[in-house]
């Protein structure tokens, strides 16, 4: 693939995104909403790196490879030069993705590829919002990215078969089988690993089993690399509370409605992994206690 990367936000998909790109090949260039955003991105990028070539799971000749094709930058007209894909990695807010996708429309190349990193947002509404009709994919990477096998591109009414085609192939670069669905609330993964880990929470709450106990049953009871409940620790228990509050108040479907234990974490501030607790306890590198 020709032209370069750039990926908005540096956060938990947005490095993920990044440092795998990096690894596949492929020019990156990460944008923070200032400079030092970007660059404290790429610092933590370089201690997974670090991390995985204490363990053996990273060559010293990729990791040198990708190193350099990473840079970063200020999210802005400049930042957009000779970049041929722009995926948006932003906290799930409509609010904060339409603005910045309409800007990277704006000073992006008419045939930029825009994709949105969004697991559960309507892609046509983003699109409406952004003033971007027919431009906008969605592209949901799981995470952690380097491990995941899997992208789900998702496609609302109007989209080109050139742009479809595009966007698998930076799926195939990025080595992930490509899943395409159609566009609708919660695309397809999000809806069936919402709807499991609801349900897991509302038996906890109501005493029927331990939080390790009911992720058993599906780990190995049915093989599951991860319980439900982990899984919605890992994830973050607030992006769990909006999609399914989203979900809930679009279709009206009870199967989404966030139970009261969700909602009681969130207020609390106990968000999962990234807060140290949630479900269960984490330490600082995000290992379960």
């Amino acid at each position: 693939m020709t032209g370069c990367l750039a990926i908005l936000g540096p956060g938990a998909l947005g490095l993920s995104a990044a440092q795998w790109a990096a690894e596949c090949g492929l020019d990156v260039r990460l944008l923070g909403r200032d400079l030092a955003h970007a660059r404290h991105g790429l610092e933590e990028v370089e201690r997974r790196w670090k991390l995985a070539l204490e363990r053996g799971t990273l060559s010293p000749e990729v990791h040198g490879q990708a190193r350099t094709r990473i840079q970063v930058a200020s999210f802005g007209p400049k930042a957009m030069e000779d970049v041929s894909i722009f995926l948006e990695a932003l906290p799930e807010d409509p609010a904060v993705k339409a603005p910045a996708l309409a800007e990277a429309a704006r000073w992006g190349a008419a045939n930029l590829l825009m994709l949105s990193g969004t697991s559960a947002l309507p892609i046509a509404g983003l699109a409406e919002a952004a003033q971007i009709p027919g431009r906008l994919l969605g592209f949901h990477l799981f995470l952690p990215v380097p491990r995941m096998a899997v992208v789900e591109v998702t496609v609302p009414p109007g989209t080109t078969p050139d742009l479809l085609a595009r966007a698998q192939t930076l799926g195939l670069v990025l080595r992930k089988r490509v899943v395409v669905v159609r566009d609708q609330p919660g695309f397809a993964a999000a809806r069936m690993a919402l709807a499991q880990g609801l349900e897991a929470i509302r038996l906890l709450d109501a005493g029927v089993a331990s939080a390790d106990d009911l992720d058993a049953l599906m780990t190995l009871g049915y093989g599951h690399p991860t319980g439900p409940l982990e899984l919605s620790d890992r994830v973050g228990l607030d992006l769990r509370l909006r999609i399914a509050e989203g979900l809930f108040q679009g279709s009206g479907d009870a199967r989404f409605e966030p139970p009261a234990l969700l909602r009681q974490l969130v207020a609390r501030g106990e968000t999962g992994r990234k807060a140290g607790k949630g479900f269960y306890i984490w330490d600082p590198d995000g290992r379960r206690l």
